[in-house]
């Protein structure tokens, strides 16, 4: 449940953005509300052209010597900046990497069982850590492991690409697949 605005014992969020008297340097380069560059002038010059048109003095580029100021409708800026930032994380993908444990003397019914989880995977676009896991002296015989791994990989081919061929580190043995573009 939210905390009522008047217990929320935080400090509001501050808009780092320097505008309009925040701007502290004596000098700016002026960019009209139309995207030309009027050159260098006055802070005070800056401002007073910003207020005879009802706009903002926005510093938009601050590590620039001198800073880059533009003249715009600073409530408008914000609202498409959000805007933008928005539409990024809209079109971001977050992919997850499952992981799925054979070890090399697996029964056939438990090989298919696992190979239908790692095609539920793929199909949900996840990303597949397969690993073979030895114990005791069956290490002696890493080719049992590569076997299962490359039989796992072709009965998949349709669905998925192998992004890491399998590698052998200590007793285990792994290779990644990833879904294959649709």
């Amino acid at each position: 449940m939210p905390v009522p605005k008047r217990f929320d014992r935080r400090p509001p969020e501050r808009d780092l953005t320097r505008i309009n008297e925040r701007i502290r340097v004596p000098e700016v380069r002026l960019i009209d509300e139309t995207g030309q560059q009027l050159g260098v002038v006055s802070r005070d010059e800056a401002l007073d052209y910003a207020r005879q048109r009802d706009l903002d003095l926005v510093e938009v580029a601050a590590d620039a010597r001198p800073p880059v100021c533009r003249v715009l409708d600073y409530s408008k800026y914000k609202y498409e900046q959000e805007q933008k930032q928005k539409a990024a994380r809209k079109h971001q993908q977050n992919i997850n990497v499952r992981e799925i444990k054979f070890r090399p003397k697996i029964a056939q019914h438990d090989y298919d069982t696992k190979k239908n989880h790692v095609e539920r995977f793929l199909k949900h676009r996840d990303k597949v850590k397969v690993t073979i896991m030895f114990r005791g002296r069956e290490v002696t015989h890493p080719e049992r492991g590569e076997m299962i791994l490359n039989r796992l990989a072709d009965e998949l081919g349709d669905l998925a690409i192998i992004e890491q061929r399998p590698t052998q580190d200590g007793r285990n043995m792994t290779m990644m697949l990833a879904p294959a573009k649709a």
